[in-house]
């Protein structure tokens, strides 16, 4: 039995969603952490903070808001800069 395929009452089911939980939890606030360390340090840190954020996103829905509002952003002024280099 592969871990994904644990039914709700398996034994391990609670186990293997609370551990599931805590291991995007950390690693996407350390992937976030590190994006937001990179806008002072040189780095991508417009690729990485995107990056923490679709991890967490897994979990909590304030990322995906927070996701989402940051694409429609970008998409924005990605936008308005073709448009002024035409």
């Amino acid at each position: 039995m592969k871990w994904p395929d644990l039914h709700r009452d398996h034994p391990l089911h609670v186990p293997y969603k609370w551990a599931r939980r805590i291991v995007i939890t950390i690693t996407g606030f350390t992937v976030l952490l590190v994006g937001i360390a990179l806008t002072v340090l040189p780095g991508p840190a417009f690729i990485v903070i995107p990056a923490g954020l679709a991890i967490l996103g897994l979990e909590f829905a304030w990322a995906r808001h927070t996701l989402r509002a940051l694409r429609k952003r970008g998409s924005m002024i990605v936008a308005a800069a073709r448009a002024k280099l035409r």
